[in-house]
């Protein structure tokens, strides 16, 4: 059974930066993707950032192209997305998901089988 478990949300200033975490652990395949995905109270489930492990890509939404970036350690079995420039719309809650057989950074939020529990993540001055 593949378990995620975020961690690194809170409070941060507009402009500020933070670092969530996601610990993957129960998985078998050797090609997968995770994604970070992120919900706003009122509204539905955005991706925010995508990284496959077959080769490495990754792919972001356009509303925080230049602001954050996803990373991995093969090692801890980590995913990692380093917020920065946070912005007024950037408050939700944070999950990260696995999506089995992936081939890339897919993006489809349909193809991610397992989710975390979500971290909140607040902007506020």
């Amino acid at each position: 059974q593949v378990q995620l478990v975020e961690s690194g949300g809170g409070l941060v200033q507009p402009g500020g930066s933070l670092r969530l975490s996601c610990a993957v652990s129960g998985f078998t395949l050797e090609y997968y993707a995770i994604g970070w995905f992120r919900q706003a109270p009122g509204k539905g489930r955005e991706g925010v950032s995508f990284i496959s492990s077959a080769d490495g890509s990754t792919q972001y939404a356009d509303s925080v192209k230049g602001r954050f970036t996803i990373s991995r350690d093969n090692a801890k079995n980590a995913v990692y997305l380093q917020m920065d420039s946070l912005k007024p719309e950037d408050p939700a809650v944070y999950y990260c998901a696995y999506a089995p057989l992936a081939p890339n950074a897919i993006m489809f939020i349909w193809r991610y089988d397992y989710w975390g529990q979500g971290t909140q993540v607040t902007v506020s001055s």
